[in-house]
């Protein structure tokens, strides 16, 4: 049955506004439409399509496991879920893995765990949450509200208390914040939705020092850094500063729902038995899939290659700016780039993704002032110099 986007308004909650176009097949970075349209997807599924569209690795872990063995339930483990837990615990600094299916999930239980393990060692007083402004945790009720925008977490009564806001990059915001009541501090390395702003190395190392000398937990959520967008598995190792929980989904299953936190056996023991849980999570299928994504994505050639085409995306853009001056700043890490619009074209980032459409190419806002760039990890050269182009053809219009 083929449908049109008109069903979309017809059947689904309208929550969301998705693209005139329905997409229908995808290899790599290029995507097909209903019509035979190809374009070129910069977008990667909002930072999730590690490895672009059907990479053979993933089609091949997904149907060798779906062919073995579908879902048990946390009644039982399953050999996907240990292979997987151990190749993270082996490449990071964790000791402990907990699996989940999205980014909101991860955070929702980082910040449970938090909570537990400070209240269990210091008392009822130490519950406070300190978060990011214009930060994303997630859309459940406690993470879109620890989440610092106040436009996703207002209109659904009252709040959780306990919750309290600094200014990002701002370490005497955050100081002013801290006491000893304080159980986390949470904090993107690199605020996606925020505006592909990434933490400066200085505000990072004082985060850890005022949560060392509070006793507070510092949870790196890296849903949208992690799994080698930024050239490193996780950004918290470009910086060289070590969370105590961090978050992680969206490209860790390159495309099949999978999330997880990581942390220590010290902090992980406060999650007895009973105290937290998921029916779907650690099920094989998604653990076969993060398998083969971090066997691809974990190497060498791969993370290097992130930052090899970083430079070749920052070199088209600012070659595009400095013939259209549209930009006022092109930031982020590896391939989580942001390019904010100049102050003439403020809260239009709507109109040049349209134009983009247009021109065949997909990409993503971050916010009404910031395109957003998060195209797979191994795109090919010919790939980006195509996606170039063709966005300054889409620039050239929405200046016109």
């Amino acid at each position: 049955m083929s449908h049109t986007r008109a069903d979309f308004d017809q059947y689904m909650v309208p929550n969301y506004a998705p693209a005139a176009f329905v997409p229908v097949r995808g290899a790599g970075s290029r995507v097909w439409d209903q019509d035979g349209r190809e374009y070129v997807d910069l977008t990667g599924g909002i930072a999730v399509n590690a490895l672009g569209h059907c990479h053979p690795a993933l089609v091949f872990a997904l149907n060798e496991q779906g062919s073995k063995l579908w879902h048990l339930s946390n009644a039982f483990t399953n050999e996907p879920a240990l292979d997987l837990a151990q190749k993270l615990v082996d490449a990071t600094f964790a000791e402990r893995v907990f699996f989940c299916n999205s980014g909101a999930e991860a955070n929702e239980a980082a910040l449970k765990l938090a909570r537990r393990a400070a209240i269990e060692r210091f008392g009822d007083k130490k519950h406070k949450v300190l978060s990011a402004l214009n930060s994303f945790h997630g859309r459940t009720f406690f993470t879109v509200c620890v989440g610092g925008q106040p436009k996703y977490s207002d209109g659904f009564g009252p709040k959780p208390a306990g919750i309290e806001y600094f200014e990002y990059n701002n370490l005497a915001a955050l100081e002013a914040l801290i006491d000893d009541d304080t159980a986390c501090v949470i904090i993107e390395p690199i605020q996606g939705e925020g505006g592909v702003v990434p933490a400066t190395a200085e505000f990072i190392a004082g985060v850890r020092a005022l949560c060392d000398k509070h006793h507070a937990f510092l949870i790196f959520d890296e849903v949208q850094s992690g799994a080698g967008r930024t050239g490193s598995l996780y950004a918290y190792q470009e910086y060289g500063v070590t969370p105590d929980i961090l978050t992680s989904a969206k490209g860790i299953g390159g495309g099949f729902p999978l999330g997880c936190m990581l942390t220590t056996h010290d902090i992980a023991k406060h999650f007895a038995v009973g105290t937290h849980g998921t029916t779907y999570g650690g099920n094989p299928l998604a653990c076969a899939v993060g398998n083969a994504l971090l066997d691809v994505v974990n190497t060498p050639a791969v993370l290097a290659g992130v930052k090899t085409k970083r430079t070749l995306f920052v070199a088209a853009l600012n070659q595009i700016n400095e013939k259209y001056a549209v930009f006022a700043d092109v930031r982020g890490m590896g391939l989580l780039i942001g390019a904010e619009l100049s102050p003439a074209f403020a809260g239009r980032a709507k109109d040049l993704l349209n134009l983009a459409v247009k021109e065949n190419l997909m990409i993503l806002m971050a916010g009404p002032n910031v395109i957003r760039f998060a195209p797979s990890l191994v795109i090919t050269d010919e790939d980006i110099q195509e996606a170039m182009q063709r966005f300054e053809r889409a620039v050239a219009a929405f200046i016109a």
